[in-house]
């Protein structure tokens, strides 16, 4: 079994800033990558940040200047920092990780329960 925990979500203001946590536990063998997803009601999940392994990154559009992506390889965790906070960043978060598993060895998506990130205006 493989578990994501998220933490950090919340209320914060327009403008504000949070960090987000994400850590992977369980019989791991190796993350090929991380990321957090959103989903807004009556919208699709998407796509805010993701890194890989060796440190690449990747944006979407809407938070790249704002939102800052990096991990903790030997803690399996990785992080979301989230400044000048808009109420359209407002959603529910997920955390994603690519994962190995030890035994049966085999490769998939992992996801965390959510955390709900509230922006008041």
């Amino acid at each position: 079994q493989v578990q994501l925990v998220e933490s950090g979500g919340g209320l914060v203001q327009a403008g504000g800033s949070l960090r987000l946590e994400c850590a992977a536990s369980g019989s791991i063998f190796s993350i090929d990558a991380m990321g957090w997803y959103r989903q807004a009601p009556g919208k699709q999940r998407e796509l805010v940040a993701a890194i890989t392994s060796g440190g690449s990154t990747e944006y979407a559009d809407s938070v790249r200047g704002r939102f800052t992506i990096s991990k903790d390889n030997a803690k399996n965790t990785v992080y979301l920092q989230m400044n000048s906070l808009k109420p359209e960043d407002a959603a529910d978060y997920y955390c994603n990780a690519r994962v190995t598993r030890r035994w049966p060895r085999s490769t998939f998506d992992a996801w965390g329960q959510g955390t709900l990130i509230t922006v008041s205006s």
